[in-house]
């Protein structure tokens, strides 16, 4: 027979693998469902000259707001350019004049694709490629250009 004190023991050990199994899901598998929106999606292609920061899972916004997630980054052999597909929920229409650009969090965030909806009469079908993108900018190449502009003003005529 066990004593009290065991079965308390057992049933706190219970509650904190409960609790902790709860947290994964959330943090894990919770989050992609949410961030997939558990609805219908469709697939659209960008391919960028640079997709630093950008992997599978990366998120999608438009305005600021997570619309969808990145599915697959490949290198095109043919261009050299990295094409990302992007899942995007079926009501959310593009127009085919439409923007992907890669933006950066922060100086220490991470990188996401920012959809710019255009004003185009017709909307991008799945499957579509959007045409016009940015890559990702290097933070040190603009820092190494403002340096070397600067020493080159006070260098003079």
């Amino acid at each position: 027979m066990t004593s009290s004190a065991e079965r308390a023991e057992l049933w706190v050990g219970a509650a904190v693998l409960l609790v902790a199994a709860g947290f994964l899901f959330w943090s894990g598998a919770g989050s992609r469902m949410i961030g997939a929106g558990l609805g219908k999606h469709y697939e659209l292609r960008a391919a960028f000259p640079d997709v630093s920061g950008i992997e599978v899972g990366t998120d999608v916004r438009i305005a600021g707001v997570k619309v969808g997630r990145v599915s697959a980054v490949d290198l095109d052999p043919a261009t050299f350019l990295a094409e990302a597909r992007l899942q995007v929920p079926a009501d959310v229409a593009l127009a085919t004049d439409s923007a992907a650009l890669i933006q950066s969090d922060g100086l220490l965030g991470g990188a996401y694709i920012e959809l710019q909806p255009g004003g185009a009469p017709d909307n991008l079908a799945p499957g579509d490629e959007i045409e016009d993108v940015q890559g990702a900018v290097s933070l040190i190449s603009l820092m190494m250009k403002f340096v070397d502009s600067r020493s080159d003003d006070e260098a003079g005529p």
